[in-house]
């Protein structure tokens, strides 16, 4: 649990978009363990380099998904930690670091919250749907998506912005949201929570996006959602200019 003060050890996108040193230090440890036990393995994280394996698995690790609400003292931050096998996501967890609560999944064998089984709620229709969503750091990015939510909020219940990509997919998986979107999340962000989303039920997958980063197109728009409920939120999000 965050303690005191927390300094910001860098930045990385842009001056908003920090580092601490307990990202650091989770990191570290958590590559310290995968090694000892599984030296063979890759491992991808946030905040280091790459780790290149021969065992055909690869850990993907983000130490604090929600580094700037664990840097205020908010609660929506978590541990995400997911392991692919050539490639395909297998196993993940996401613990919500205040609380300790643990979403977890394997693939093909459903999902938890703290043990106990989840699945999605049933969609409702569009205009009563609660939507996740987050933002970029990326000046160009943020104006691009402020006007899609604007165009999308209308159309739904509300949204909520709450800070962390893979909690905001374990939220949509236990039935606490309707659905999720964002540009530009990364491998680390959304692995675990995704796999969490597809065994509670969910949908999960990375569409073709219209935003821009200077000259190069963000392709990864990060899409979330109950399974009976997809097809019209993926339209709603292309009428929202989401979506290419």
């Amino acid at each position: 649990m965050r303690r005191g003060g927390i300094d910001v050890a860098d930045t990385k996108t842009s001056a908003v978009d920090v580092v601490t040193e307990a990202d650091r230090a989770v990191e570290e440890l958590l590559r310290s363990r995968i090694v000892a036990q599984r030296p063979d393995d890759a491992i991808l994280g946030e905040e280091g380099d790459d780790r290149p394996g021969t065992s055909g698995v690869r850990w993907v690790l983000d130490p604090i998904d929600g580094t700037v609400n664990y840097l205020y003292g908010l609660p929506d931050c978590a541990v995400s930690v997911a392991a692919e096998v050539d490639g395909q996501v297998v196993a993940g967890a996401v613990v919500t670091i205040p609380t300790g609560v643990e979403y977890a999944a394997a693939l093909g064998h459903g999902a938890t919250r703290d043990g106990r089984p989840i699945s999605v709620r049933p969609s409702p229709p569009l205009a009563e749907r609660l939507v996740l969503t987050g933002f970029g750091y990326q000046r160009e990015v943020r104006e691009h998506q402020a006007g899609c939510i604007a165009a999308l909020l209308p159309e739904v219940r509300d949204i909520r912005r709450m800070g962390s990509c893979a909690l905001d997919l374990c939220h949509v998986a236990d039935g606490s949201g309707d659905g999720y979107v964002e540009a530009g999340p990364q491998a680390w962000d959304w692995s675990a929570g995704g796999l969490v989303l597809s065994e509670a039920g969910g949908r999960f997958d990375l569409l073709d996006g219209t935003f821009t980063l200077g000259s190069h197109p963000v392709r990864n728009v990060v899409v979330g959602a109950p399974a009976d409920g997809w097809d019209d939120f993926v339209a709603a999000l292309a009428e929202a200019g989401f979506l290419a």
